[in-house]
């Protein structure tokens, strides 16, 4: 459609004799604090309450959680690669000239309900959640100007899914809100065409892309902005840099936003507010720069997955285990869950939250705000992890396994007799310990039975005075 062109104004203004105001200050605008170089754009520290929250929470959702079938890369494997499983699922279960857009009005999100969402997320601890608000199909959860009738106010829903979660969060919770964007679609044929010319051209990013980020920030202000899917185009076929400097210097998220690293083919883990360096990145060590382990509860899929079995699933104690390494080598935790077509939380996903948000409630101290010690996990003793808190002199000790001896080794702190103090997090009474040569220490643990424990998937030990 053609934009309309402006009425002419038929009627002349009277002149307003009224004293002209003085004249402003010739005062030059501000310059921009980040220019739009990699260069600059890294120097900007990254907003300290990001490596404070420590978990977040990651959703899945979109027009393949219709046929919830194998990955949310459905689309790709049955058309593009034609996977026999895919092709056999389609034909088996869908008519013979059944397309992918026909998944659309089937994503009705009729039991989506926003504020339960948010009850849950609230009650798993995390401090912050990344909605996929577009994935590599190029369907939005909101009713983007760019996404014309393949968008959830148009198809499906009829409904602005990112906005409805958005207040929901803001209003019931104390979580950050935050979205993921796909650069790249698939099957658009801008994106194609500007991939057959070698990215030499920049219709998609100009028309499509980057006016939709725009949108997303002016519209929604996602305080993590969390981009994937270059495509395998460069960062400058994207205008990354161009884009990241307006949204530092002039979003209205400025000052509090945080984002990735994945801007362009080649930026992963080393460009961007934060690394991700891969999907389930848990490196064991610890990172020079700050990064995520962005991880699935589904171990095959993002996306929700009617095929998938009980042990697909990781238990509460293998998610506590990542949560563990990942906050005492530097790292966020951001788990994924995958709705379904309907807008419900599954019970398996919904249990996994609640278990994480009760472990947390009892260690969440040796979690939040703290940071990495000088170990970051006992050299003897296996499954034993450790997070401080410097300016309270504090370390705790994680351990993901109750030694039947009832004693705790530790090999990396040193105590002091008389200033050294140690608890036991959820019971609170100072524990005896005894100090070993040349380091290390033994802790007697409190004699409890399974009912008395503070919890059942891991403990932590507070060091008060160790070096």
């Amino acid at each position: 459609m053609r934009p309309q062109a402006l009425p002419a104004l038929g009627l002349a203004l009277p002149l307003l004799l009224l004293p002209l105001p003085p004249p402003a200050p010739c005062t030059a605008p501000p310059a921009p604090r980040f220019d739009a170089t990699w260069e600059s754009l890294d120097a900007r520290p990254l907003p300290a309450w990001f490596d404070q929250a420590k978990f977040g929470i990651f959703i899945h959702w979109g027009v393949f959680s219709v046929p919830s079938f194998g990955s949310e890369w459905f689309w790709w494997y049955w058309q593009e690669k034609k996977i026999p499983t895919y092709v056999e699922f389609m034909k088996n279960n869908y008519p013979p000239n059944f397309k992918y857009e026909d998944f659309g009005p089937l994503f009705t999100a009729k039991f989506f309900n926003a504020s339960h969402w948010t009850d849950i997320f609230q009650a798993s601890g995390a401090k912050y959640i990344v909605l996929t608000s577009k994935h590599h199909e190029g369907f939005t959860l909101w009713g983007s100007k760019y996404s014309w009738n393949w968008n959830a106010v148009d198809e499906g829903p009829k409904r602005d899914l990112v906005k409805e979660l958005e207040v929901a969060i803001r209003n019931r919770t104390d979580l950050r809100f935050g979205l993921y964007h796909s650069l790249f679609e698939w099957f658009h044929p801008l994106f194609l065409e500007d991939k057959s010319r070698s990215f030499q051209q920049q219709q998609f990013p100009v028309s499509k892309t980057l006016p939709e980020l725009y949108e997303l920030v002016n519209k929604y202000q996602p305080e993590i902005l969390w981009s994937d899917g270059d495509g395998n185009a460069p960062d400058s076929y994207w205008n990354s840099t161009g884009f990241l400097a307006w949204l530092y210097n002039k979003s209205p998220v400025r000052d509090t936003v945080v984002t990735n690293d994945r801007w362009g083919y080649g930026t992963i883990c080393k460009h961007g507010g934060y690394y991700t360096c891969s999907d389930r990145y848990n490196p064991g060590h610890l990172l020079p720069h700050k990064w995520e382990n962005c991880m699935t509860i589904d171990k095959f899929s993002w996306g929700y997955r009617r095929d998938a079995g009980i042990n697909d699933y990781l238990t509460i104690e293998e998610l506590v285990k990542q949560l563990v390494e990942t906050v005492s080598c530097g790292g966020n935790l951001l788990m994924n869950i995958g709705p379904t077509h309907d807008g419900t939380i599954s019970v398996i996903f919904e249990e996994r939250l609640r278990q994480m948000g009760t472990w947390l409630k009892v260690n969440g101290e040796a979690i939040y705000e703290t940071h990495p010690w000088r170990s970051q996990s006992d050299d003897v003793t296996p499954n034993v992890w450790y997070t401080s808190k410097r300016k309270q002199k504090l370390v705790y000790a994680i351990f993901l396994e109750w030694p039947t001896s009832g004693r705790l080794f530790l090999s990396q702190p040193i105590a002091t007799l008389g200033v050294t103090k140690i608890k036991l997090l959820g019971h609170g009474q100072p524990l005896n310990w005894t100090s070993l040569k040349p380091n290390g220490l033994l802790v007697e643990l409190p004699h409890l039975t399974l009912h008395q424990m503070p919890c059942k998937w891991g403990w932590a030990l507070e060091l008060t005075n160790v070096i």
